[in-house]
């Protein structure tokens, strides 16, 4: 509530977020894995003056730099530029938390990328050992940054003892911190060992050349699928029980954990069948780029469920998805005062354009200030007032999940069909009818004006249909209703 809400058409914000975060991750995935291959490689071509070997090195090192520099970088910034206007709650929370993580890590990212360059631009004109230093400065840089950050983005899904300490460590060292670690070591031994065969069933010049690479490039890769898999079920043991239940809970999600599965068996059986038992497989671009492509679309898949089942929240039992913190006293606070009261934007916003329903306020150089918003007032705006308000309710309490009638996860479908009394009794009840959203954060005349704006945008009943659906009562019987103004455990 301290911050303007950003609504992205159609696709919404959060899959935005997504779609940036999961390009950014596949190849600075590579970009730890490939500045191993990298250094590994330099020193055993330098090791057995292979020449041939060397100049293949280079050019695999401008295609690495090329795609792991400037595209990693570029998505990079992409990644902070959508959490910041999507997110800036959990954003802020981030920042706060972990700044000299954050500061640590640039630092290694600084000295990664001048490594890089070094390594490449000075090829040929620096000394063996000190070329093969570079490569393995860049590479250690790398890595270390990789911890840094899963440490960081684990802590979203399970904060750990954070919760009670509020200290960098505690918040760090949380239980995702070394599965994720493990499974994301892994996945970039893997990715990088498929981004090379990829690159030399296409550059490389000779077939001894396809061959060597082959050779070295296998038991990496199948190296970092065990990693892969021992910091899955890591991560899996680990995992909040809300978490848990929001994987099994959504059919979607259940079909991308079978096509993780599909997948990394896939990727396991083709190497094994391939580069491992009948090398030269590989000399195929469209081998290699089979190979590649079922390793993306398995860590893509992956990503996205590992970013989905944190709802409803944004920071496990701290940031609710709709930038409200999961607190009590944040909840008891925002349904006494009202929703819009509750926020500097939407208390200005409702000052501005509608300074009759506010009670007790004066006028300082042509302003309103002071005052409290009054929901019997609301109540008495005119109908288009009352869904233009409720469209301001809707960007700040739902947009972050929400698009309108049309796109990902679109409020007005999937209410279409539905009665006013209806949607009106699913607002109290948001975490009783689906766990996975936050509980309502309003009072019953904003809950009003939400109704209004739902309604508004729903699509009519289809053609075809009853005309009234036969589900006329309560949504969830007395008896039934759980707590309403839970805190962050409430969607239990």
């Amino acid at each position: 509530m301290h911050y303007p809400w950003w609504y992205v058409p159609a696709v919404t914000s959060p899959m935005l977020i997504a779609i940036i975060a999961v390009l950014h991750v596949l190849v600075a995935h590579y970009a730890v894995g490939g500045g191993f291959f990298l250094a590994v490689e330099t020193a055993y071509a330098y090791k057995t003056d292979d020449r041939e070997y060397l100049a293949y090195l280079k050019k695999h090192a401008q295609f690495f730099i090329l795609l792991t520099v400037v595209f990693g970088a570029i998505t990079g910034v992409g990644i902070w530029w959508t959490i910041g206007l999507a997110s800036p709650l959990a954003t802020e929370l981030l920042i706060r938390t972990f700044v000299f993580g954050w500061a640590t890590e640039w630092v290694f990212f600084v000295l990664e990328i001048t490594s890089a360059f070094i390594f490449f631009y000075w090829w040929g004109h620096l000394r063996p050992k000190t070329h093969i230093a570079m490569g393995w400065i860049y590479a250690w840089a790398a890595w270390i940054s990789l911890v840094l950050i899963t440490g960081i983005t684990s802590f979203m899904l399970h904060p750990g003892q954070w919760l009670e300490k509020r200290t960098f460590w505690a918040g760090f060292l949380n239980p995702q911190f070394i599965p994720q670690t493990l499974a994301r070591t892994g996945g970039a031994f893997l990715l990088s060992s498929l981004y090379v065969y990829l690159h030399a069933s296409i550059c490389a010049s000779s077939q001894r050349l396809h061959d060597l690479v082959e050779q070295r490039s296998t038991r990496p890769a199948l190296l970092g699928a065990v990693l892969i898999v021992a910091g899955g079920i890591g991560w899996y043991v680990n995992l909040p029980q809300s978490a848990e239940d929001a994987l099994f809970a959504a059919s979607a999600l259940n079909i991308f954990v079978g096509l993780i599965f599909v997948c990394t068996a896939a990727v396991f059986v083709l190497l094994l069948l391939g580069p491992l038992r009948k090398p030269g497989w590989i000399r195929s671009p469209g081998f290699a780029a089979a190979l590649l492509g079922f390793g993306v679309m398995a860590f893509a898949t992956g990503e996205f469920i590992r970013e989905a089942i944190r709802k409803p929240y944004v920071v496990y039992n701290v940031v609710f998805g709709n930038q409200v913190y999961a607190e009590q006293s944040e909840l008891d606070r925002l349904r006494t005062d009202g929703y819009l009261e509750g926020g500097l934007w939407t208390r200005q916003y409702v000052r501005a354009h509608y300074p009759q329903v506010v009670l007790g306020g004066k006028e300082e150089d042509g302003r309103l200030v002071g005052g409290k918003i009054d929901g019997q007032r609301l109540l008495a705006l005119p109908q288009a007032d009352r869904q233009k308000l409720g469209a301001v309710i809707f960007m700040y309490h739902c947009n972050d999940c929400h698009a309108l009638g049309q796109g990902y996860s679109a409020a007005g479908r999937l209410i279409q069909g539905w009665t006013r009394p209806m949607v009106r009794e699913m607002i109290d009840q948001l975490h009783t009818v689906r766990f996975v959203m936050p509980p309502w954060c309003g009072t019953p005349e904003e809950a009003e004006l939400l109704t209004d704006f739902l309604m508004s945008i729903a699509p009519p009943r289809p053609a075809g249909m009853a005309p009234e659906p036969f589900m006329q009562g309560p949504l969830v019987q007395p008896g039934e209703q759980t707590r309403s103004s839970s805190t962050g455990g409430g969607s239990k």
